[in-house]
């Protein structure tokens, strides 16, 4: 592995549980990330922490123990833009994964090509860990972006602290291709629901020209399990409109710096917030099968 200085983060809970909510068949986790084996895809040496092996066969056991049948794997700030980790387990089941790349700007349409018969459908921009935010959102190099993965139908995830736009909606209300926010937006709970951010990021959605990833609890609420402070958040985005929801696990949850949560208690907390069937198999089934291009659910 790299030599490197980036602290080491805690490794995922391993015990062997399942959760009590049942998912409904061809449920999609759409937020994972395979992280290893380091010796055999080594990570960044510019990387900001060093996650533990989560590799690809970790990740398919955590599939079939939480009764969930695909997956989304995004490529990790670790790597950059090296996707050869994520690309190699697309490979191992095309039908079964979707991946989330981060390239070069300089990429060919060549690659980028392969990489969408290798099953992206996505890429991902991360302007959370830059040094530098006092220019703002980086408009003009992401709708360049945009317009680069236009022609395959491919989508944009941001990871943005959405409280620090307060104009995101006017900033996005043009852009050329769908935009994903993770986290549910990923601004603190200490910002509240009526940040104008947040409610940039809700009229986005209102008008379908965002999708919200229901994922990491954890990461914008002060607290533990059940993360009772951020259930507003949850319930705001599906007001907002249900129908650009998608979950995921955010396996193998790096970086997390409280008490662990078992995936199977992430699986039953969407399951005690998203009661009603229906919207449930259009969070985990329905939008993610739109948004990622996954053919017909067959079974396992």
């Amino acid at each position: 592995m790299n030599s490197n200085s980036a602290p080491l983060c805690q490794a995922p809970d391993p015990e062997i549980r399942s959760p009590q909510i049942v998912f409904p068949a061809g449920s999609v986790d759409c937020h994972a990330h395979v992280c290893g084996p380091a010796l055999e895809f080594p990570y960044s040496n510019e990387r900001i922490y060093t996650p533990p092996d989560a590799t690809l066969t970790q990740y398919e056991s955590l599939l079939k123990m939480l009764g969930i049948d695909r997956g989304v794997l995004v490529q990790p700030s670790v790597y950059g833009t090296d996707n050869r980790a994520m690309l190699a387990a697309l490979a191992s089941n095309p039908q079964k994964f979707r991946g989330v790349a981060v390239i070069d700007p300089k990429i060919s349409d060549a690659e980028l090509e392969t990489m969408h018969l290798a099953g992206v459908r996505g890429i991902r921009c991360n302007v959370v860990d830059v040094a530098d935010k006092s220019a703002g959102l980086p408009i003009a190099q992401l709708t360049a972006l945009a317009k680069r993965i236009q022609p395959f139908g491919w989508h944009l995830e941001l990871l943005a602290h959405v409280n620090e736009y307060p104009n995101l909606a006017n900033l996005f209300a043009d852009f050329p291709v769908d935009l994903v926010f993770g986290h549910f937006g990923y601004s603190h709970v200490k910002h509240g629901v009526n940040d104008k951010g947040f409610q940039g990021l809700l009229e986005l959605l209102k008008n379908h020209r965002a999708w919200v990833k229901m994922t990491g609890p954890y990461r914008i609420g002060d607290g533990d399990l059940p993360y009772d402070d951020m259930r507003v958040f949850n319930d705001a985005v599906i007001q907002a409109n249900s129908q650009r929801l998608i979950w995921g696990s955010d396996w193998p949850h790096v970086m997390v710096k409280k008490q662990m949560p078992h995936d199977a208690d992430l699986c039953d907390l969407f399951g005690s917030w998203v009661r009603d069937a229906g919207l449930r198999k259009a969070i985990l089934c329905d939008n993610p099968c739109m948004l990622y291009d996954y053919p017909a659910f067959t079974g396992a």
